[in-house]
């Protein structure tokens, strides 16, 4: 079975995860700047990955109103729609997977300087493995 792709985007940076071929688990892969290169980006990563879908992550408020970050999401989503023909992709509600990313880096020991450069990909995972938990009652 081929892998998913789990993107979190942000304004500076897209966090990236991978689930494993039985689609169980999410792990998490560099994260890539949201800039014009994204897509182009994206593409290489599907095919070294042999990735059959992506899971977007739909930024809203806690109270569920969108923003301006669910926008952004949904801009991307539109994009990967069109640039990835006979690629599923969806989206995912992401409300607190970056909350939940800082705590799991801070109890691990990995200063709050340090996280910067980590929690998009590990917010991207907790959505992706939120996602794969969510296929398994399927």
């Amino acid at each position: 079975m081929a892998r998913l792709l789990g993107l979190d985007p942000g304004t500076r940076r897209c966090g990236v995860a991978v689930s494993n071929s039985a689609r169980t688990m999410a792990f998490p892969r560099e994260a890539l700047a949201n800039d014009d290169q994204l897509i182009t980006r994206l593409r290489a990563v599907v095919e070294e990955e042999f990735i059959s879908a992506i899971v977007v992550g739909r930024p809203v408020a806690l109270s569920g109103r969108e923003t301006d970050s669910t926008a952004s999401a949904d801009r991307l989503y539109e994009a990967l729609r069109d640039a990835f023909d006979g690629i599923d992709v969806v989206q995912w509600d992401e409300r607190l997977t970056t909350h939940e990313a800082q705590r799991a880096l801070s109890q691990a020991g990995v200063r709050a300087k340090s996280q910067r450069a980590h929690v998009d990909s590990a917010a991207a995972t907790i959505l992706l493995q939120n996602y794969l938990d969510g296929l398994i009652g399927d």
